[in-house]
């Protein structure tokens, strides 16, 4: 058995006025809109929400509820696992539908990252790393991820000039994205040059190598494959594949990012591809450094030969292998909890052509790979449009 998506919800990211509850219940009316059924029809929900202190809500699972009566009594988790919050949900609901435990699962990713002050989101969103030998000694993500610069340019030479070229992809990406948090075309030279409205953040990472602090939602509607062939449209889960590594940094080497290669190879093979049968890939650009290292985990380069890839425009938006056509986290914004369900939700909509002005052109086959904390929770997915 497989399961399908068959209906989606998308808020825009960025700094949003409604609270948790109110931004849980758009996006659910517009997945169930959007798969042409009554909230008495789900049989089981997910809710992937990270927290860790953004908000005051520590039990939210039922708040779901409170879209559409008809979800009452239906029984709601709550999932995390740090950015890898959202595909966890998502995982999760292909499991139930795959036991055959459920028929129609509804996803919802939701984050509220904007209501607490800049440095305080910086310190919950370091409690994801190994606080023993990261958090407690004052590092932060942006400073980890530069550390992991620092390291691949010590190997293989600097690659800040790359690393801007990624970020100038992306947001060129994003501006044509009516969903991203950023819609502004940055260009190269101003993401390349370190200037007062760019500064250094981390080792060589400037403000444009980091994503960005958003609230957002997305929900997804999945069922079995025989229920799907009855619905409006359908994304087939080609293939689904978790990967966990250590925790601390200190027990990995940093640069070869072997989580995700494990989950993206194990998710190919799964699905009977390789890479070049991709027509578009959503990847965890956390930093502009994860999006170089994710080309070489993919297999699209060598290690250390990554920047092939940016330099040639195999992963531009007209290239061979579009990479985040929705401008990423980079542009597109990084809500913790509901990245993953997002990029799900984005990667459905090229497959189905509804993707609008990010549209890639004869999209059949789709990567996902979202990923939680330095390359620890890896979630590697292959999607199709169901026949």
């Amino acid at each position: 058995m497989t399961a399908c998506i068959v209906g989606w919800g998308h808020s825009r990211f960025g700094r949003s006025p409604d609270d948790l509850e109110t931004m849980i219940g758009k996006v659910t009316r517009q997945a169930i809109a959007d798969a042409g059924i009554e909230g008495a029809d789900v049989d089981a929900i997910w809710l992937g929400h990270f927290n860790g202190g953004f908000v005051p809500e520590i039990f939210c699972s039922s708040l779901v509820l409170q879209a559409d009566d008809g979800l009452r009594w239906k029984p709601a988790t709550r999932v995390e696992n740090a950015c890898a919050t959202g595909s966890a949900a998502v995982f999760a609901a292909i499991d139930a539908i795959d036991a055959k435990r459920v028929k129609i699962a509804l996803v919802v990713g939701v984050e509220k990252m904007t209501a607490i002050a800049g440095a305080e989101t910086t310190r919950v969103l370091g409690n994801a790393s190994y606080i023993s030998e990261e958090a407690a000694r004052g590092m932060t993500f942006p400073g980890l991820f530069g550390e992991i610069a620092e390291a691949y340019f010590a190997r293989y030479g600097n690659h800040a000039e790359t690393l801007a070229r990624i970020a100038a992809k992306n947001h060129a990406n994003g501006a044509r994205n009516p969903l991203a948090h950023m819609q502004k075309d940055l260009g190269f030279d101003y993401c390349n040059r370190v200037s007062e409205s760019n500064p250094l953040i981390a080792g060589p990472l400037r403000k444009t190598d980091c994503s960005l602090v958003s609230d957002g939602a997305a929900a997804l509607i999945l069922t079995d494959e025989a229920t799907a062939k009855t619905m409006r449209k359908a994304v087939r889960i080609r293939a689904h594949v978790q990967v966990n590594d250590y925790l601390p940094m200190s027990r990995k080497d940093i640069t070869a990012f072997e989580g995700p290669r494990r989950a993206i190879g194990q998710a190919f093979d799964a699905a009977g591809i390789d890479v070049q049968d991709l027509s578009l890939a959503e990847v965890h650009d956390c930093f502009t450094m994860a999006e170089l290292l994710i080309y070489e985990a993919m297999g699209l380069a060598e290690r250390g030969q990554g920047a092939r890839v940016i330099d040639n425009g195999m992963v531009y938006a007209d290239g061979a292998l579009p990479v985040n056509p929705s401008g990423g986290l980079k542009a597109k914004g990084h809500p913790i909890g509901a990245t993953g369900v997002s990029m799900h939700a984005l990667a459905a909509m090229q497959l189905c052509g509804e993707a609008g002005e990010i549209q890639v052109r004869d999209a059949e086959l789709a990567a996902v790979f979202n990923m939680g904390g330095s390359a620890v929770a890896n979630y590697a997915s292959i999607l199709e449009r169901a026949a």
